[in-house]
């Protein structure tokens, strides 16, 4: 059987981050997924999902991404069933997620990447964890490849001697 999401949408809200009984991390969250199609003289509709975050994926989660934040997220749909204070039985249906990722949006007006904050605690660090820094202005990137030239390759010869 196989019972798999993948969803990419914004936050809804900001998550928050909660800890079981036992000391589990747990984080749950609203995403707004766009509909791939429009009827003319409509606006886009959006669908709305529950993401249930465990571990490291709810700690990840809560904190790098915050409300607006386009986010990638790939688990199981699960429902529940519980009863509310006034003695109903509801059901709720969730993706509990097992893969959480940036989606490599960048938004220039909050001073953010994909959500998170392009000055890492470790300066010496990016988002991903590495020592390089995370250049800030556009005039740090580096060059574009359409900057080279074709004599940059080396020609093959044709003798039919391949290296491989």
């Amino acid at each position: 059987m196989i019972n798999r999401v993948v969803l990419m949408g914004r936050l809804v809200a900001d998550p928050e981050l909660k800890t079981t009984n036992t000391g589990i991390s747990v984080t749950s969250f609203r995403i707004a997924v766009d509909r791939s199609y429009v009827k003319a003289g409509a606006e886009r509709q959006a669908d709305f999902f529950d993401i249930v975050a465990w571990r490291s994926s709810a700690e990840f989660v809560c904190r790098n991404f915050s409300k607006g934040a386009l986010i990638a997220v790939d688990g199981q749909l699960q429902s529940r069933q519980y009863q509310t204070k006034d003695g109903q039985n509801r059901t709720a249906i969730e993706v509990v997620a097992d893969n959480v990722s940036f989606t490599g949006e960048r938004r220039e007006s909050a001073g953010t990447y994909g959500g998170y904050s392009q000055a890492p605690a470790n300066p010496r660090a990016n988002a991903y964890g590495s020592s390089q820094a995370v250049p800030e202005t556009p005039a740090q990137q580096p060059a574009a490849y359409s900057a080279g030239s074709a004599d940059d390759f080396q020609a093959m010869p044709l003798d039919d001697d391949l290296p491989f």
